[in-house]
């Protein structure tokens, strides 16, 4: 559960920031990678549709034929309603997909915010809310590279024809965003 909170409150700062930072005005193709600790770890993506969107894609190529850790692809709404989530589909972009990887394709999704998240087989959501955890909450963690046969916990996730994204920072980062924030503001009236 401290999982899904701490994904809650950073997509909630996300799409706030998302309010008063601009986006781009296009549709794009974004990609992300990094490392997942633990076997219980959930990586989020937040990301904007300025418009309704067709053929949106989201997916993974970090399997790579076993040299990392078999991938979980779901997306959300902002509101945490579940749209899909997938363990096992190498047909998104098999120019870069290995057997194992994951990914949704969505022929339309409306305006909006939304959350891709990424976490390790077998920590699929525990039901159609965001709310509602991931399998493996409240589990000690264990290192990925001893949950899956020794792989690393590297990940690289795409998403196409979407007009914003980024990973979301924990919340610790996004308050200090914000001190950093008020304190220019006070710095700026102060000397003017």
């Amino acid at each position: 559960m401290k999982h899904v909170m701490a994904i809650a409150l950073s997509l909630g700062l996300f799409f706030l920031s998302s309010i008063l930072i601009p986006s781009p005005a296009a549709a794009s193709t974004f990609d992300f990678d990094g490392y997942i600790t633990y076997h219980n770890d959930v990586v989020p993506i937040a990301f904007t549709l300025n418009n309704d969107a067709t053929d949106v894609r989201v997916w993974t190529d970090s399997f790579q034929n076993g040299a990392n850790f078999d991938p979980i692809t779901a997306v959300w709404r902002s509101d945490g309603t579940l749209l899909g989530e997938n363990d096992d589909n190498d047909t998104i972009n098999p120019a870069t997909q290995t057997y194992w990887d994951s990914g949704l394709y969505f022929a339309s999704l409306a305006a909006g915010d939304y959350l891709f998240t990424v976490a390790a087989y077998s920590n699929f959501a525990n039901g159609p809310t965001l709310a509602d955890g991931f399998r493996f909450d409240g589990d000690i963690p264990i290192p990925i590279e001893n949950w899956w046969v020794q792989a690393p916990g590297y990940y690289h996730v795409w998403l196409d024809g979407v007009d914003n994204a980024a990973p979301v920072p924990e919340p610790a980062t996004y308050l200090l965003f914000l001190f950093g924030l008020a304190g220019l503001v006070g710095v700026k009236k102060r000397f003017s």
